[in-house]
């Protein structure tokens, strides 16, 4: 892809933005860069572009893409901005940035996508592969943006790169040796405009592949019926209720790998220091492209065994008074508040809320009556959610995260688990959920 003398324009200074002006910059395209917030408010990341001096710095309008050759958004940008509307009326093509970086590496991908679980699986690969002796860059969608890694030597084994559906709407060639489903859940319906939408730029991953190349698809996931017969790659499905040949099963407390030839691998689910039955599922998505990678059965034992997860995923938060309290902030949307309160047998108080992604609250209706005592409802969503449970179990309504922490606290008794699992995006009050999390285990620390 020949970039040099282009005139190129880069929507969104975020760090993606930013990493994709910076290359196009470097590879000698004439980069139009452009943000709707003033420049004093674009960060410290901005220190990278700021000396360019060919590097021109526009309005977030349409004057930005006169006499562009490509327009690059950053994954932030949703499809129906005008900006974005504006370029296709113009024929101008729009490409993604991990498209982008796609046409310039030459490493070997591993992409992870799913609705939820996917930071945890590309994490754990990354820590696979390097305990197999591999060299790997883990990014993407965590870390920093492939687009970065485009610009550098380039000698690692293989790249594993958590990839969100943003990434995906303007992917065109992308085609990653090894790319895994996790799972397909409403979300994000307010920047696709449908579910069906979101449905199919998830399905997008698989869309390139060759045959040599390998899928990894969740048995148990009714979006994705069907999805498996249209696909040149090898297909390995992964279930945590049925057997699969070829593929993977949860079986008498053994993770059982049946391979296309017939043989079979047997992993102790006592390895996986996890909790929750979906983080069975993600490590069985992370074995097969393992051992897809070349990766030993004896070193994917030992490093699942040792991860221990990451942050604000139902993570540990403290205890209190014998009341325990746990972090699951990154559960931004309804699926990921389901499998949070799966996983526990005490009775829990839900903290849910922050800002609203148009999801079905009604949905968790029979788990809250088995699962929660209480649900206590925060933030922006609060009166929205409140109808859509219906008097299914008691709600309390606080304005912020801290109130709802107190609230629970002075509700609970020992034994009850609090569980941060909001089910919102955390904008209306926070910049991000990493934020939200950690407010979180400051105010529990606090108690």
């Amino acid at each position: 892809m020949q970039l040099a003398g282009k005139k190129i324009a880069v929507i969104g200074m975020g760090k993606t933005g930013i990493a994709a002006a910076v290359f196009l910059d470097d590879n000698g395209a004439a980069v139009v860069a452009v943000d709707e917030k003033p420049r004093s408010r674009w960060g410290a990341e901005f220190e990278q572009i700021a000396h360019r001096p060919r590097l021109v710095l526009g309005r977030y309008d349409e004057t930005a893409l006169d006499g562009a050759d490509l327009v690059v958004p950053s994954p932030g940008i949703p499809p129906r901005h005008p900006i974005l509307t504006a370029a296709r009326q113009k024929k101008i093509p729009i490409l993604s940035e991990i498209e982008l970086a796609y046409r310039f590496i030459r490493v070997p991908i591993i992409a992870v996508t799913g609705t939820n679980g996917k930071t945890t699986t590309t994490t754990l690969l990354g820590e696979i592969l390097a305990r197999a002796g591999k060299k790997v860059h883990v990014g993407g969608n965590i870390g920093n943006p492939l687009i970065e890694y485009a610009g550098t030597a380039q000698t690692d084994d293989f790249i594993v790169a958590e990839i969100s559906s943003f990434q995906l709407q303007w992917a065109e060639t992308f085609s990653p040796h090894a790319a895994i489903l996790l799972n397909i859940t409403c979300d994000h319906v307010n920047y696709h405009g449908s579910f069906e939408e979101y449905r199919r730029i998830k399905g997008r991953i698989f869309e390139h592949q060759r045959e040599n190349d390998l899928a990894v698809l969740n048995a148990e996931d009714p979006h994705q019926e069907g999805l498996g017969p249209s696909l040149r790659a090898a297909v390995v499905r992964f279930s945590s209720v049925r057997p699969q040949s070829p593929g993977l099963c949860l079986e008498n407390g053994c993770i059982v790998y049946r391979h296309p030839g017939g043989s079979e691998e047997r992993y102790p689910s006592e390895m996986i220091r996890l909790p929750g039955l979906h983080n069975v599922e993600n490590v069985m998505a992370a074995v097969a492209a393992a051992r897809f990678c070349g990766c030993s059965k004896e070193s994917i034992t030992e490093a699942v065994s040792q991860f221990r997860g990451l942050p604000h995923r139902i993570e540990f938060a403290g205890e209190k008074r014998s009341v325990v309290f746990y972090d699951d902030s990154k559960g931004t949307n309804v699926d990921a508040v389901v499998r949070a309160l799966q996983t526990f047998s005490s009775p829990v108080i839900l903290l849910l809320g922050g800002r609203d992604k148009d999801g079905n609250f009604e949905a968790l209706k029979p788990l809250l009556r088995a699962k929660t005592k209480q649900v206590v409802l925060f933030g922006e969503a609060r009166d929205r959610i409140e109808p859509q449970l219906g008097g299914a179990i008691p709600i309390a309504k606080e304005t912020t995260l801290k109130e709802a922490v107190l609230r629970a606290y002075r509700d609970a008794v020992p034994g009850d688990i609090v569980l941060l699992s909001p089910g919102c995006a955390s904008f209306d009050a926070f910049a991000n959920y990493k934020e939200r999390g950690n407010h979180f285990k400051e105010v529990v620390g606090n108690l």
